[in-house]
């Protein structure tokens, strides 16, 4: 199968976990919005489903099929975020950020039960950073001095840049993301994440550790793998 079926397949298992009048988060890339579209067919018009999207260009996508995307509210919780990843390892731990939407995805998942993950069989690797590097969202005014601190550190920092103007890829929120390419991936994905947070001028990691609850994996035989943690019931 192409790559995009796989996506479609996983997307259209990870929409199935909603149910009508739920709350759900949405996260942000190609694969989630395969997602969306599954949500547009089963919920035309929303049928009271409250959603709030992670990026301008998820809202866009939503609202242009028909359903309805909301602000956040202070009391808001999730019963479910779906979204795609860049890598999952074994452990359920997972790269995002390839859409620059790490920031607003970590917090929509941390407010929500269950974070439901849609990809294709390409993302599965055996440690975080082997296939994709690590992202991390920055403000524009501490870059020169973290990437000298990454550097140091052996993480290859490398700005983020639009491929057609050169300048330098803004998050929704208005900050700037640097890649990092660690050699031989990342070891200790918990660590790492904790001690990128620490250093200032980090806004946030696309390490996401303990967070995601179901993996669909769409696979090139045309079925759909469920991975759960540990602790996740089958239901």
């Amino acid at each position: 199968m192409e790559i995009d079926e796989e996506k479609a397949l996983a997307a259209r298992a990870a929409a199935g976990r909603v149910r009508a009048g739920q709350r759900v988060a949405l996260g942000t890339g190609s694969t989630t919005s395969f997602a969306i579209r599954a949500l547009a067919e089963s919920f035309p018009g929303g049928d009271h489903l409250q959603l709030v999207a992670s990026s301008f260009a998820t809202e866009q996508l939503a609202t242009s099929l028909g359903l309805p995307v909301r602000p956040l509210e202070p009391n808001d919780h999730f019963e479910v975020m779906l979204d795609g990843a860049d890598e999952v390892a074994p452990t359920l731990a997972l790269t995002k950020g390839g859409g620059a939407a790490l920031f607003r995805e970590k917090f929509l998942a941390r407010l929500s039960s269950e974070l439901v993950i849609a990809v294709d069989h390409t993302k599965l690797v055996p440690r975080l950073g082997t296939r994709a590097p690590i992202p991390i969202e920055i403000v524009p005014f501490a870059r020169v001095k973290l990437i000298h601190q990454l550097s140091e550190r052996a993480l290859s920092p490398r700005l983020r840049s639009d491929r057609t103007t050169g300048a330098p890829v803004l998050t929704d929120n208005g900050n700037e993301v640097l890649d990092l390419f660690p050699e031989n991936g990342v070891h200790d994905p918990s660590r790492l994440e904790h001690e990128l947070r620490l250093m200032p001028g980090v806004i946030e990691t696309g390490l996401f550790v303990g967070l995601a609850s179901r993996i669909y994996v769409g696979l090139p035989d045309g079925t759909v793998q469920e991975i759960l943690r540990p602790d996740v019931t089958t239901a």
